[in-house]
């Protein structure tokens, strides 16, 4: 579009700051907390909440897409034939409050302070939600249309791990058929550099339960004479990394893609305080040796032991030998990796050392998804790049998540299609914690750079994505 069109959006942008913060609070009001099937109505009412809005921007064929859960919105504007399609997605669903006690202000009563704006699923994602649909919204409304054409997906389970995203995906593929995906989930590296988001470690899990006995045992008339599941299990877990921190589990990053040189270049580059990054949360480093901490995080694989119970953890004291132990598990999986080989690979490490007399089993397995990786020349980094490079005065480092994404991995899957993840929230935001906030400036910074990349990507030819 001409830098005039540009402009105008810009400007009409600007003067809504104040309309766009008060539907955004309006949207933090409701808790549309997927976890808890006490939340049903307010799922509900957030679903019509954004069904509303998109009827009154101008959005065609608004409606529920159903997958066998709670229900994604759809909405569509497909007036610039020949440019290429965008699927915008985001979730609208967030995460339980709890613990209540640790929150300063209501979780979901909006409060401003000191230029941030507090409320669960403020940061994780409703701000960068809002961000992305107000620029489709003042795009229609000042030069009536979109560099791009748009449709809307606005999920309702990424809270969940998205359970029936792919069911939903192949019941409504041909509606949700699109040339990329542009992403408000996936938030900025850093506060301090412009940042591109090229790919996400993918993920899966596993919980296993041993067993020593049949029943609990009296530790007065078995102590010292039979085995005891918390020991056996502390042990078992205990074999699956070297005391150096790496991973000991036979071919768990066999088919691991080593990081390229360009990677770790990036990292290299990433502003990082190692010695904040730990003290911040009472930590020290420790893992996979010839890798720095920042590049074990975001470009290799990594296990770890989430939760591990059993016995008597009441009050006081129950003289007991525990005949049960639990543990969960979940791996971290980079690209070239299998993530259901890399779980079974850790389900048969765990076999192989269960120590005699016990039994172990499996609770629960879950595949997870893959890594997610965007190529430096793909059409969505190219654009991005000029956008960040054009607003910062800065080349934008290209950085890989730690945390998994799984909507990119499956949008991949099921549709052929590439993400970017342009979200606008911050690393310190404290995303699923107490006092979760979104900082008010990153709307204006938001709705600016949104602007800016969907007039960037009209520039490619739909082919251009696929090639």
């Amino acid at each position: 579009m001409s830098d005039t069109a540009i402009q105008s959006v810009l400007t009409h942008l600007d003067a809504r700051q104040p309309l766009i913060e008060d539907w955004l609070k309006a949207f933090l009001r409701i808790p549309s907390v997927s976890a808890d099937p006490a939340y049903a109505e307010h799922m509900a009412r957030a679903r019509e909440f954004l069904c509303q809005r998109l009827r009154q921007e101008g959005l065609r064929h608004v409606q529920l897409l159903d997958g066998g859960g709670e229900p994604a919105v759809y909405g569509e504007w497909l007036g610039a034939p020949g440019r290429p399609t965008l699927l915008i997605y985001g979730h609208y669903d967030v995460q339980p409050a709890d613990p209540l006690p640790l929150w300063r202000t209501p979780p979901f009563e909006p409060t401003e302070i000191d230029g941030r704006l507090y409320a669960r699923g403020a940061s994780d994602v409703k701000g960068s939600t809002a961000v992305a649909l107000e620029v489709v919204f003042a795009f229609l409304n000042t030069v009536r249309g979109c560099p791009v054409n748009i449709k809307v997906f606005i999920e309702g389970e990424e809270e969940t791990g998205s359970p029936t995203l792919r069911t939903l995906i192949e019941r409504h593929g041909a509606l949700l058929a699109a040339d990329a995906v542009l992403s408000a989930d996936g938030g900025r590296a850093s506060a301090e550099v412009p940042t591109i988001n090229t790919g996400a470690r993918g993920n899966a899990a596993l919980e296993v339960r041993l067993r020593t006995a049949t029943k609990d045992l009296h530790s007065g008339r078995y102590g010292g004479g039979v085995r005891n599941a918390l020991h056996d299990m502390a042990a078992l877990l205990a074999t699956l990394h070297t005391p150096d921190g790496r991973v000991a589990v036979a071919g768990f990053d066999d088919d691991a893609t080593p990081p390229t040189p360009r990677q770790r270049q990036d990292t290299a580059a990433f502003p990082y305080d190692e010695a904040a990054f730990f003290s911040d949360v009472g930590a020290a480093s420790h893992g996979e040796p010839g890798y720095s901490p920042r590049e074990r995080i975001t470009l290799r694989p990594a296990l770890d032991v989430n939760g591990m119970w059993g016995g008597y953890t009441g009050a006081g004291t129950k003289t007991i030998i525990a005949c049960e132990a639990s543990a969960k598990l979940t791996v971290r999986v980079v690209e070239g990796q299998d993530p259901a080989r890399v779980i079974r690979s850790v389900l048969a490490h765990l076999r192989a050392h269960c120590p005699p007399g016990c039994a172990l089993e499996v609770v629960a397995m879950h595949d997870g998804s893959p890594a997610s990786t965007l190529a430096p020349d793909h059409p969505l980094v190219r654009a991005a790049q000029t956008v960040l490079r054009a607003g910062d005065g800065r080349e934008p480092i290209h950085v890989r998540l730690g945390a998994t994404v799984p909507i990119t991995s499956v949008f991949k899957e099921a549709l052929g299609i590439d993400t970017l993840m342009f979200g606008f929230n911050l690393p310190d935001e404290d995303v699923h914690a107490p006092n979760e906030f979104f900082r008010l400036g990153s709307i204006r910074e938001g709705v600016q750079a949104w602007t800016r990349l969907l007039d960037a990507l009209g520039g490619y030819q739909p082919a251009a994505f696929r090639a």
